[in-house]
């Protein structure tokens, strides 16, 4: 079921904000991967970009949201699973995302875990990302 945003900030420990109700109310209505640019754009109205910004930092520190690799170029973001089932636990974040080619979103594919990669001695992995391209269930 999902959980409305001032829920999630309480579960997260955050004081809610008005921006930050409306990016994580933004976040759960397009069900994709979103930048910046893309919250501003829908946001402008009410909110500046300094302060769009700062909402992104903040989920970013305490594990709300997650980078997202996207061929565009952009950083892109994406709500973590566990932010709208309610859980405050770390996890992992390394898992396939899915850029359509029809309608342009990026998705998190939670249920598709990226192998476990050994790297050559003196090398420390930081991130791990995979992009896949194609068509996605509701454009196919």
């Amino acid at each position: 079921m999902a959980q409305n945003p001032v829920k999630i900030l309480q579960n997260h420990q955050l004081r809610i904000t008005n921006c930050r109700k409306e990016v994580l109310r933004t976040f759960m209505e397009k069900k994709s991967a979103l930048s910046h640019a893309d919250l501003e754009e829908d946001l402008k109205e009410v909110f500046d970009r300094v302060t769009i910004y700062r909402t992104l930092k903040t989920f970013l520190e305490t594990d709300l949201i997650h980078k997202v690799l996207d061929d565009s170029g952009a950083t892109k973001y994406a709500l973590c699973a566990h932010g709208h089932e309610g859980s405050h636990n770390r996890h992992d974040h390394e898992h396939v995302h899915f850029k359509c080619e029809a309608c342009g979103r990026t998705i998190c594919i939670d249920e598709v875990s990226l192998p476990k990669i050994k790297l050559p001695e003196g090398y420390v992995n930081k991130e791990v990302n995979l992009l896949v391209t194609g068509v996605c269930n509701k454009c196919s």
